[in-house]
């Protein structure tokens, strides 16, 4: 992600004790998800950009795989960086390179079927635990509608 020294001052008033405290809470909710999502992908013995990279990949929306330039999108790295991830994907078997029926010169990365198996376990644990925080997540987003503190 860049870095941005000035960002641009909000139009609106000014947080409160009870704002900074929701956006807290709210961060701590995810960093929670994000390191069971991390933990769990080690598990399998996959690096947490693998398993992001091949869940991107998976829900590309209306076909089969993506650019590597989608994945330094949808992962918020640099294209070279993708490059190189796709690169170990394609030697530990996890996805293969796939000529794009409509320009052959465009090259798409599909899952094989061994990625296939490995997130369907993963995103299944990943579903479970969002179940579980649901309750939590849905008590801080209505906080925002409701503008009121805890």
């Amino acid at each position: 992600m860049k870095k941005n020294p000035s960002l641009p001052r909000a139009s609106g008033p000014r947080p409160s004790t009870a704002d900074y405290a929701l956006l807290a809470e709210f961060r701590y909710a995810l960093r929670r998800f994000i390191a069971f999502s991390e933990d769990a992908a080690h598990a399998i013995g996959l690096a947490p950009q693998q398993h992001q990279a091949l869940l991107a990949i998976k829900g590309a929306p209306g076909r089969d795989g993506l650019y590597v330039g989608e994945i330094a999108d949808r992962l918020l790295i640099r294209p070279h960086s993708a490059a190189e991830l796709a690169g170990r994907l394609v030697r530990m078997d996890l996805v293969a390179r796939m000529a794009d029926p409509e320009d052959g010169r465009k090259v798409r990365l599909v899952l094989t079927v061994h990625a296939e198996q490995l997130l369907e376990d993963l995103s299944a644990s990943h579903l479970e635990e969002l179940r579980a925080i649901k309750p939590l997540l849905t008590r801080l987003l209505a906080r925002f509608d409701d503008g009121e503190p805890g």
